[in-house]
């Protein structure tokens, strides 16, 4: 009988499951919408109920779609959305408080006041001490709710990101689990020791009997006793991990940029870390037959975010399809540059305070300019990403893989490819995030038998070539550069 991957992505706006075979097609699909909370300004939370209540329902959806059982499922594969923080209660397994998201900023103040160890933190997590992590989130929920950090203490509380939060509901509460690259992500684990790091646990004062235990990314995670009495979890990985094992960046230098709500662009750096000095993080790619392989991390904060802007805020398009329809009317931006930066810059920037900004308009300037230039504004802080990358690294990417739905934009993957001067390749199959966490968990229970077998799967559907020249792409950045530098100079009052 035939088998099966089943796939759970769970993401920050929604939570699809996916189920691929072993040619590592995608045989079904669905999906539901998750809603994001703003409590206030600045803050975004989801009530992790829904998140698990989802999940269950396309598990079930995507079985009946596929005229499929838990029988036909050789193991699950979970990813999720990174840094995302979960307290729950041991003894009743409910949530005691929402789960404050990686977006969120509500820790900010608490990130001020370690400020003073960015140093130690950067050279044991590899991390920038921002409230994108998982830490400060942790110390905020414990100190807003009742008795916080004595219930913690007590070891009536425990902490997971969304992967850890899904294993304990699917395995009935039985597994307390997580992996290297979501440990990673938290500020609390030493990607060198690959263990919990005591000394910032205390900095942090949070009490280790609350943390999951820590398994490779392809490990047995336990039965998933919710669904089945015989089927695995075998395979977790953040999101970013995971996408960039889907596009089987195995070896040092193989990079890939996922454009989603934010773009994530990873370099495979081997199974030795590079500690950055210009705003990139050092992360764990992956753990797989006792191989650690490192990655360094670029984070754009808005990437398709800003082509929602253009939709439900400025309402200047119906849907984000219409920024390729529009883009075209017009043969370049005519010199209008958008810094989308709405929640602040990342890499290499990292600056919280920096708001959006337009340059270059004129009276000549048209919908479709602005519209052009919000996309340009993606592909050139992805450049920015991948400069530094190069410098770092040390190594000459000659190609870079991309997925996520701001790839179907064919104006934004042609004007990325002119920027950067190198290839895109866009794969036969963009759920990479999913296809990557199938592939872990396949690998693990032996569906697949190794990374060449894995890699004999891998097709493409579209690769762009640089068609701008050199010294074009050049004057293009320059102009951008000079955008950034002036949106950074323009700092809004906080009254």
């Amino acid at each position: 009988m035939e088998k099966y991957i089943l796939a759970i992505d769970q993401g920050t706006t929604s939570t699809r499951a996916i189920i691929f075979d072993k040619e590592g097609k995608l045989r079904s699909s669905a999906m539901r919408e998750l809603e994001n909370l703003f409590p206030h300004e600045g803050w975004v939370e989801i009530d992790p109920l829904k998140i698990w209540i989802g999940t269950v329902d396309v598990v079930n959806e995507v079985l009946i779609r596929a005229d499929l059982t838990m029988n036909d499922i050789d193991s699950i594969g979970v990813t999720n959305q990174r840094e995302t923080a979960i307290v729950w209660d041991k003894k009743t397994g409910k949530p005691v408080y929402n789960a404050v998201v990686w977006q969120s900023r509500q820790s900010e103040k608490i990130c001020d006041e370690f400020e003073k160890y960015k140093d130690l933190i950067h050279e044991k997590t590899g991390l920038l001490i921002n409230p994108y992590f998982s830490a400060s989130k942790i110390r905020f929920i414990l100190d807003n709710i009742p008795n916080g950090q004595k219930r913690a203490e007590a070891g009536e509380l425990l902490f997971g990101t969304v992967d850890t939060w899904l294993i304990y509901k699917m395995t009935l509460g039985q597994k307390h689990l997580t992996d290297v690259t979501n440990a990673s992500r938290t500020m609390l684990f030493n990607i060198f020791t690959l263990e919990w790091d005591n000394e910032l646990l205390k900095l942090f004062n949070i009490p280790k009997k609350m943390l999951p235990e820590v398994l490779p990314s392809s490990a047995d995670y336990g039965l998933a006793s919710y669904f089945s009495n015989s089927v695995h979890i075998y395979g977790v990985a953040g999101d970013q991990h995971a996408s960039l094992f889907g596009h089987n960046c195995f070896d040092e230098g193989e990079s890939k940029n996922t454009y989603g709500t934010g773009c994530f662009m990873l370099m495979n750096t081997g199974e030795k870390p590079i500690l950055s000095k210009n705003g990139l993080l050092t992360t764990i790619a992956w753990k797989v037959d006792n191989k650690v392989c490192y990655a360094l991390e670029g984070s754009v904060f808005i990437g398709g975010a800003s082509v929602q802007w253009l939709r439900d805020g400025l309402k200047i398009i119906k849907t984000s399809a219409d920024s390729e329809h529009e883009a075209k009317k017009v043969e370049s931006s005519d010199g209008v540059y958008v810094v989308p930066a709405f929640v602040g810059l990342g890499t290499p920037y990292w600056d919280d305070d920096v708001r959006g900004a337009v340059f270059g308009m004129t009276r000549a300037t048209t919908k479709s300019h602005l519209i052009r230039a919000t996309l340009e504004g993606i592909a050139y802080q992805s450049r920015d990403v991948f400069e530094v990358m190069k410098k770092e690294s040390g190594i000459n990417i000659k190609s870079l893989q991309v997925d996520g739905g701001a790839t179907a934009n064919e104006i934004l993957m042609q004007f990325q490819s002119d920027i950067l001067q190198i290839e895109i390749k866009k794969p036969v199959c963009l759920e990479t995030t999913a296809l990557g966490v199938a592939y872990l968990a396949g690998l693990y229970s032996g569906y697949w038998h190794n990374l060449d077998e894995v890699h004999s799967t891998h097709r493409y559907q579209a690769t762009f070539k640089p068609k701008m020249s050199k010294k074009e792409a050049e004057r293009r950045v320059e102009g951008w550069k000079l955008a950034v530098e002036a949106a950074r100079v323009f700092k809004p009052r906080k009254d």
